[in-house]
This record gives structure tokens, sequence and C-alpha cells, in this order.
């Protein structure tokens, strides 16, 4: 029996930043954002012994003789460190691969532990709940191995869809699924570009510097900021109104810039200042910042040309949609 998983991809609205533990533990964090139809893929089934690793990502096909840490498939090591150590010895091949790029801004990585944790939580039968399922995968990020970042992603991911998540000072987090019409969602895809801006991102690097100047006392109030503009956006997505909506990405990437060092760069700058000229209302970069995509949000009757102004700078736009499943997993008897 072969064992399946798809775990989305996600776009953040406004709020990060508030969901790293050194803030929200001492203010209460706030994001919001909505998972969309790119995804992480995880295939898993029965080997005679071993560990057979296909990562069609970085294009690799290995078999893992040792689960230390060495900086080399660290994601899926850790993962099976702290869910299949009973069982390692039955055997398996894992075949993984994900529908953006590394370093996209998206929340991949995450994606990647959660759509992994799930196929082995079939194949394990430990019937673990959406919270548990997604405080594992914060746990094996953020703790075992030590990389920067915050809680969204990981809840995101799990749970799918549109969603306002609230990161609590006790540490817990509560997931609050906002009740969208279809038609409002489909009204506010046909606003919205997704442009692959390229480059290489270092995000862990950024998040650490944002967190030493939070130590410092720095960027509190941008945080503040920040953590009220989730709010106000949740109004305007369940409200439909998306102008506002579209003006308040702006000045949450306005806000967002001040955070850190390295968040934006030369290309990103030129790249939305070529869109708000050519009618973008709003955007921002995904993610930590550095590279990875550009969401902008455009006036109807302009978005074919800010399209087009992203294409003649290399950053074209990519189709997507909404999607309101989180972690989806089965199993099959197809090989193929």
């Amino acid at each position: 029996m072969i064992i399946r998983s798809v775990a989305p991809l996600r776009v953040s609205f406004a709020g990060g930043g508030t969901d790293i533990a050194e803030y929200s533990q001492e203010y209460g964090g706030a994001v919001i954002n909505s998972t969309i139809n790119w995804y992480a893929h995880t295939h898993l089934a029965p080997a005679k012994d071993g560990i057979r690793l296909i990562s069609l990502d970085f294009g690799t096909d290995e078999n893992l003789e040792h689960l230390a840490y060495d900086g080399k498939n660290d994601l899926v090591k850790a993962t099976l460190n702290k869910l299949a150590e009973t069982k390692l010895g039955a055997g398996m091949e894992l075949l993984l691969h994900t529908d953006a790029p590394p370093g996209s801004g998206l929340g991949s990585s995450s994606a990647v532990v959660v759509s992994l944790i799930g196929a082995l939580n079939n194949w394990l039968s430990k019937f673990m709940s959406e919270y548990e399922v997604a405080e594992i995968a914060y746990e094996i990020e953020r703790k075992e191995l030590g990389i920067k970042g915050g809680y969204q992603d990981q809840f995101s991911s799990v749970f799918g869809g549109f969603n306002y998540i609230e990161f609590l000072k006790d540490g817990k987090v509560i997931v609050n699924p906002l009740r969208i019409s279809q038609d409002n969602i489909k009204e506010l895809e046909c606003h919205l570009l997704l442009c692959y801006t390229g480059g290489t991102r270092l995000s862990a690097n950024i998040i650490k510097r944002q967190v030493e100047d939070f130590k410092e006392g720095k960027n509190v109030e941008v945080l503040h900021e920040q953590k009220k503009m989730a709010l106000d956006m949740k109004n305007c997505l369940l409200k439909g109104d998306f102008d506002e909506f579209g003006k308040l990405l702006d000045v949450a990437w306005q806000t967002k810039k001040q955070m850190a060092s390295g968040i934006t760069n030369k290309r990103i700058d030129d790249l939305y200042e070529a869109a708000r000229t050519r009618g973008a209302v709003g955007g921002k970069i995904l993610g930590a910042g550095g590279g990875g995509y550009l969401l902008l949000y455009c006036n109807y009757r302009n978005r074919h040309e800010v399209a087009k102004a992203m294409h003649s700078m290399g950053a074209e736009s990519k189709p997507f949609s909404f999607v309101k499943d989180g972690l989806t997993v089965w199993r099959t008897k197809n090989e193929l």
C-alpha cells in the first residue's frame, strides 16, 4: 500500500514577524494568510530495507544511511527521527517534490515537513489532530533544527483556507477560519498577481536580525502595527472591501521594510515601483524577504499591464488560486 500526501503553500498578507516566539510570547501575535493550489508532495512506499530518498526539488536520489544532521536533507531526517524511530528498520521509499522553488517565500519548507508528517502519521497509524501535526512540524523546524522563523507556515499548511491565526502569550495557537463567499474569493483572485522575482533568499538570516533587533528594543512599534494590519485586513476580507485590502497591502509592505535590512533590495524596489506606476494598488514580497514571490493587488483593468511590465523585467506572473483544503493524505495501490 502506497501513501501519498499533499500540503498547500501559503501567501501571507500581514502580521508576519508577530508569529515569532520572542514577540508573541510577550505581546501576542496575529497573522492573516491563505493557502493556494501549489503543494508539497510526499510519496511513501514500503521497501525491503533502508530509506531511499528521492528529491525532485534538489535532483537527488540516495539511501539515507544515517539520520545525523549534516546540512543535507535535515528536514527529512529530523521528521523521521521525531516520528518513525520505531519503524525505520522496516524500510521505505520517499519521493518528495514541491510546486515552488526553494526560498519562494510561500512557506514551502514547512509544507514539506507537514506533508511528510502526514504520510508518516498515516503509515504509523498515529491519528494525530491538526493542531498536533502543526505543533510537531514547528518543533522539528524551530527547536530540533534551530531554523529561525515563526509559527504561521506550519498551521496554515495543515489547516488550509483563509485564516486569521492568533499566537497567544502562553504559546498556544488559535486558528480562526474566515467565512468568505466563493464569489468574493474569485473576485480577489482577479485582482492579484503572483510574480517570481528570482534571486536567493536567506530567510533565516533576515529573521535572525529581526529577533536581535527586537531583543534590543527596536521595531516593537512596527510589529504592533503589523499585528493591527492583520486584524484590519481580516475585516476587509470578511466585508469584501478589496480596494481597501489592496491599499493595506502597500502599507504592510512599507512597514515590513523597516523591520530588518535585507528584506528588500534594488531589484524588488524597481519591480514594485514599475508595478505601482502601471496600476498596482499595493503589494508585498512574501516570506521573510530578499527575493522569492511578489504579491501584487491591481485594478482589474490594469492587471494585464502590470503583468506585462513584470514580464519585461524578468518577473513572470504565475497562475494560482486559493484553496480551502489543508493537509490531505490518502492510500493507493497504484504505484505509478
